[in-house]
C-alpha cells in the first residue's frame, strides 16, 4: 500500500464519537460550539465525508483536545527504517572508522539525526569536529578509554561514560588508552552520513 493510500484511509471518526460521548455531550451540542450542523458532525464521526481543517478545528474546540491527539495513531503508521549489518555504510578517516546506525534521511530535515559507531585505534584520533559544526553531540563510550577536546578543555571519558555537548566548539575524541576506543554517537542535524 502507498504512503498517498494509507493518508487515503486514515480514519478519526470513531475517537472524536468515543471524546463526545465520554464527555456526555451531544451531537446537536457539539455541532452548536463548532457553528455547523448536528449532520455534519455525524458524517465526520461515522467517516462519511472529511471535514474542512477549520471545521476540524472547530470540532476539536467543542470537545477540548488537540489535533495532536486525533493524529497521533497516523504519526505511528509512518514507515520504520532498518539498516541491516552487512548494508551499514562506512567512512574511514584515516585510521578511525565510522560505521552507520541510522539514516538520516528518514527524518524530515527539521529534526534529522544520524547515530554511528565509531572506532578509533590506540593513539589515533578523530579529525572532522576539529572545526565545529551547528547542532548537538550526543556519545557514549563502549570500550576503551580517551579524551574530547573541546574547545580549550579536556574530558576525560572511560568506559561507560557518556557525553553531551553544543557541536559549534572545536572537539575530537583521542584514544588514550590501551584498546581501541569503541563509541556510540549521535548528531543532529545528520552531518557525517548525510550526503
Amino acid at each position: 500500500m502507498s504512503e498517498d493510500e494509507n493518508k487515503r484511509q486514515y480514519q478519526f471518526g470513531e475517537k472524536l464519537r468515543a471524546v463526545r460521548e465520554r464527555k456526555h455531550l451531544t451531537l446537536k451540542a457539539v455541532a452548536a460550539h463548532a457553528k455547523v450542523s448536528e449532520s455534519l458532525v455525524s458524517q465526520i464521526e461515522r467517516n462519511k465525508v472529511s471535514p474542512a481543517i477549520d471545521t476540524l478545528l472547530d470540532i476539536a474546540d467543542a470537545l477540548d483536545i488537540s489535533l495532536e491527539f486525533l493524529f497521533e495513531e497516523y504519526s505511528r503508521r509512518r514507515p520504520v527504517s532498518v539498516i541491516h549489518r552487512e548494508d551499514r555504510r562506512k567512512i574511514n578517516e584515516e585510521d578511525v572508522v565510522y560505521e552507520e546506525l541510522s539514516d538520516p534521511f528518514s527524518g524530515n530535515g527539521e529534526n534529522s539525526f544520524e547515530s554511528y559507531t565509531i572506532n578509533i585505534p590506540v593513539g589515533s584520533r578523530t579529525h572532522r569536529g576539529s572545526y565545529g559544526h551547528l547542532g548537538k553531540e550526543m556519545g557514549l563510550v563502549v570500550q576503551g578509554e580517551g579524551i574530547l577536546h573541546y574547545g580549550n578543555k579536556e574530558i576525560a571519558l572511560k568506559e561507560g561514560d557518556s557525553i553531551t555537548f553544543n557541536a559549534g566548539s572545536p572537539h575530537t575524541l583521542e584514544n588514550t588508552g590501551s584498546v581501541e576506543l569503541k563509541a556510540i554517537w549521535m548528531v543532529t542535524p545528520a552531518q557525517k552520513f548525510n550526503a
